[in-house]
This record gives C-alpha cells, sequence and structure tokens, in this order.
C-alpha cells in the first residue's frame, strides 16, 4: 500500500508550549501532511494541553528529557512522511513555501537534504543562514553565510552547502534510512554537523534554497554564559573530531581545542569570577572521552 502522507513536520517541545503554539498556528494543515510535536519531558504536561488544542497534531511525550537528537529521532521513528521537516519550536512560517523545498529535493537523487532560509524573528528580519561554510581542519571554525545581514536578496540563489541548519531541515525519508538517525550522543549542538558529514559519506548533497523562509526566535545572545551551553559546546566539538577526523589533524585538533581553547576560556572565566563556567568548560574537556 502506498504511503498517502507526503510530508511529516516534527518539532520538539521542551518547556516551549507558547512557541510551540505559535509555529502550529502558522502551519496550514492539508491531507498529505502530518504534525509531530514530541514533548521532551517538560515540567508541566504541555503535551496534553498542545494535543487538546490541536486535535489534529500527534503528540508524542518522553518521560525524559532526550536531547535535540533524541527528541527527534522519537519523532521519526513515528513519522509516516515521504519527506520529514525537522524544525524547531521557536520559528514560524509567514508563507508556507515546504512544496517548493519538496521540488528541490525531489530534482536530484542525491539531494538528502535542503535547508531553507533563515531570518530572525526580531528588528528587520536580518539573515541568520544562507548556508554555511566548511569548517576549517583544524580549529573547527566556520560560519553561517550571511549572518546578520539585512535581506536584500543576496542570497536568493540556492546553492550546495556542507552543513544543514538544525533549526529547519527537510530530509528525504529513504535518505534518513540508508544513513541512518541523528547521532545522540552530543544530546545538544553540534549533532546536526555529524549528521550532515554522515550524509555526505554516504553520497548525498545538501543544499540551502531560498523559496522558503522560515523565521527564527532565537536571540543573537541567548545562554552565552549559560554552564549548560558552555559544557555542551566543550565536550561536543571534541567528540565531532573523534567522531570524524583522522590523520594528524585529528590530534593538531585535540590539542588546538583543549591547550588553546579550553585553556583560555578557564582563565578568561577566572578572572571575571564565572567558576560556574570554569567548572563547565573542565567538565566538558574530561566526559568527551577523548584518547590522544
Amino acid at each position: 500500500m502506498q504511503n498517502e502522507c507526503r510530508l511529516s513536520i516534527i518539532t520538539v517541545n521542551y518547556n516551549g508550549i507558547k512557541d510551540t503554539c505559535e509555529l502550529i498556528d502558522s502551519i496550514p494543515f492539508n491531507n498529505n501532511m502530518e504534525v509531530i510535536v514530541v514533548d521532551n519531558a517538560s515540567k508541566e504536561d504541555e503535551a496534553s494541553i498542545i494535543s487538546e488544542r490541536f486535535p489534529q497534531v500527534k503528540v508524542i511525550r518522553s518521560d525524559k528529557n532526550l536531547g535535540f537528537a533524541g527528541g527527534n529521532n522519537l519523532g521519526i521513528k513515528e513519522a509516516k512522511g515521504d519527506y520529514i521537516l525537522l524544525i524547531n519550536n521557536d520559528t514560524y512560517f509567514k508563507e508556507f513555501n515546504i512544496d517548493n523545498l519538496i521540488k528541490r529535493l525531489e530534482s536530484s537523487e542525491k539531494t538528502g537534504i535542503v535547508c531553507p532560509k533563515l531570518r530572525f524573528a526580531w528588528g528587520n528580519n536580518p539573515i541568520q543562514f544562507a548556508g554555511y561554510t566548511p569548517l576549517s581542519s583544524i580549529t573547527l571554525r566556520n560560519k553561517a553565510i550571511g549572518f546578520g545581514e539585512e535581506d536584500k536578496g543576496q542570497y536568493d540563489t540556492a546553492h550546495p552547502t556542507p552543513y544543514a541548519h538544525g533549526a529547519a531541515m527537510l530530509i528525504k525519508r529513504e535518505a534518513i534510512e540508508k544513513v541512518g538517525l541523528m547521532p545522540d550522543c552530543f544530546f545538544l549542538y553540534y549533532e546536526e554537523i555529524d549528521w550532515s558529514m554522515m550524509f555526505t559519506h554516504a553520497g548525498y548533497e545538501i543544499w540551502y534554497d531560498p523559496c522558503c523562509t522560515v523565521f527564527h526566535k532565537e536571540s543573537q545572545t541567548t545562554g552565552l554564559n549559560s554552564p549548560l551551553r558552555t559544557y555542551y559546546i566543550t565536550r561536543n566539538r571534541l567528540i565531532l573530531v573523534k567522531r570524524n577526523y583522522k590523520g594528524i589533524n585529528k590530534y593538531l585538533s585535540y590539542i588546538y581545542l583543549i591547550g588553546i581553547v579550553a585553556t583560555r576560556d578557564m582563565i578568561k572565566y577566572s578572572l571575571q569570577g564565572r567558576f560556574d563556567l570554569v567548572k563547565a568548560v573542565f567538565k566538558g574537556t574530561v566526559n568527551s572521552n577523548i584518547k590522544f
């Protein structure tokens, strides 16, 4: 029997019911799609509230917080669509142009993921993402193309990008079945970069296509001094190197990230009196379980 569901939209909710409801309100439902909300063990029973307000939405409540990857994977396992849109709950649509992204996916067997243009939801809606530059071979530095720029149509041409953006990515189901689910060892941060590398290694291309725009409420300064963020950023970039880098570059990257970056950060936070962040950097380094 042929799968009648063309599109599965999956979002993960964690103590963010207001944002999640605003996202759902911006989606024009039709018979060829399903919307799945994974409640990642919110403190209140937000799953029941969402389910009551939106009976057409499939709500899955996890008993524990599975992180970004784990929450999305839970939704993917329940999804029936040929195409799967993973989208942050703090985003919304002004125009729902997902069919154009699907056309991009269908244009080539090699295309596994397509990401829309991302613009911030504040101010004059500056660009957040119009593709990525590649990670540098040792320092793991890269940038989002167009970040912070006013959108004057300068990034209105579709092009391949080395990595997908976790805030919104449309994926072929058959590609996920070939590549595997999002790696959940990261819990938070860097998992979509690692997953993108998995797609690339499997022979797929990742594209940025501005035919669709998603608006993201994320602030430029969200959680910059959070111990949670500091811990996972420190830990996960080392795990990313461990999983994907080889040879001399792997060890040079370890030396750079531990000997220079982590050491610099701990000195900086000590001088600021932020010993909670010093502890987060130290724990993140130790818990990466890397071996020289």
